[in-house]
């Protein structure tokens, strides 16, 4: 299972883990290859699935194998590098890293299937291997699609030949089709699962406990959650100024900004811009703290401007807690008015508006087990990977269908 990102700090890192997990548990030997820093990063104690490292050079790291930091399409916690800012010799030797660690996994580990995380890099070097190759278009792939011209021929190459490609929510699936060119039938919906060991109700979470984490005061006023990164189509502008608005009507109200990235001072200066009293930047922060802060929080805000699934929405619900999202992407498949609120993109007054009710509706104590029992009867990982072992098991059987490459 190759992917472009590490196994933290992005949705699709998150996802590939999690697929790999529940795909050990079910009996299947996994190899997960990521880029890294340091080649023990990703190695968990106990962890069921193996995982290859390639090095690359973060300005601290002694020992790298490519002299540059990874690529990103937006941006990742840990790189603010993008593919399309890669000079080509740089391109050609990120290139040459993958080629050179795929083919040494194939040669190995002797994989019956490779599941390519992305519509890029590693779906084209899948193609190279001969082997059957599923891939996940986890939506910002088809954003790169449209960005980087020089990547296009590789992510052809990796779409039209693969036995399936996997979308993850019904707007993915159609921008894939229209993209790549694909029938339907190759392009099957297999929506985002959530960690249930990390994300669901956690009784000894209190608001004035995860609060004193984080050395902050207040737990008697209501605890608003963001977790994303900080990249323009995630819409923290467009939370900031509803903050702006719901901080004088719900007086003690606290925002919590879960996560890092390329607009980070940008956001730091727009909070001190709009004199926003209750607005916490708390960075990147692992699963479990995450999962407590869902649980703390009396409503999660999902305000992008496009999001491909929304994974932190089906978090933030199996913690009990309702979710305000915007209507955009996937996030209209799953949110509806039993388990939060849709609102416009891009419309901070309806977004403030629409908060303010959840909050003097106490919307968490009559939405939020019902939101629990619908994340877990409906997107848990098991299930989602279910369907994944039966897509395996069909490609298996199968040839792909082999269509000149682009």
């Amino acid at each position: 299972m190759p992917n472009h990102f590490p196994l933290q700090g992005s949705g699709s890192g998150i996802y590939t883990l999690n697929v790999a997990l529940e795909l050990s548990r079910a009996g299947h030997e996994v190899l997960i290859i990521v880029p890294g820093h340091n080649k023990d990063e990703h190695t968990s104690k106990g962890a069921p699935y193996k995982v290859q490292t390639i090095l690359f050079k973060n300005g601290e790291s002694a020992q790298n194998e490519l002299n540059f930091n990874f690529p990103c399409f937006t941006t990742h916690p840990e790189s603010d590098t993008t593919f399309y800012e890669l000079s080509d010799s740089k391109m050609e030797a990120y290139l040459n890293a993958w080629r050179q660690h795929i083919q040494q996994a194939v040669q190995t580990f002797k994989p019956d299937l490779i599941h390519a995380h992305h519509v890029w890099v590693t779906a084209a070097i899948a193609h190279e291997t001969g082997l059957p190759y599923v891939v996940s278009c986890h939506g910002t792939d088809l954003m790169g699609f449209k960005k980087g011209p020089r990547y296009r021929a590789l992510a052809l190459a990796g779409a039209k030949n693969a036995n399936a490609v996997i979308a993850i929510s019904r707007q993915v699936q159609a921008e894939a089709m229209e993209t790549y060119q694909l029938p339907q039938s190759q392009v099957p919906l297999i929506w985002n699962g959530f960690g249930s060991d990390h994300f669901k109700i956690l009784p000894e979470v209190s608001k004035a406990s995860l609060l004193k984490e984080f050395n902050l005061k207040g737990s008697d006023s209501p605890l608003i959650s963001f977790v994303g990164k900080f990249t323009d189509f995630k819409g923290i502008d467009v939370l900031l100024k509803a903050a702006a608005i719901y901080e004088k009507k719900l007086p003690g109200i606290q925002t919590l900004l879960v996560g890092h990235g390329g607009l980070w001072d940008t956001m730091q200066s727009l909070i001190k811009e709009l004199n926003l009293q209750g607005v916490h930047c708390l960075g990147h922060q692992d699963q479990d703290t995450v999962a407590r802060i869902y649980n703390a929080a009396d409503c999660s805000v999902v305000p992008s401007r496009i999001e491909p699934f929304g994974l932190v929405a089906i978090e933030a619900l199996a913690c009990g807690t309702p979710v305000i999202a915007t209507n955009a992407g996937g996030l209209p498949d799953f949110i509806n008015e039993s388990v939060g609120t849709l609102v416009p993109v891009d419309d901070h007054e309806v977004l403030a508006e629409s908060l303010v009710r959840e909050i003097k509706t106490k919307s968490k104590e009559t939405k939020g087990p019902h939101a629990n029992r619908y994340a877990f009867e409906n997107f848990t990982w098991k299930q989602q990977v279910h369907k994944m072992i039966e897509l395996y098991e069909s490609a298996l059987k199968s040839e792909p269908s082999l269509t000149p490459d682009a």
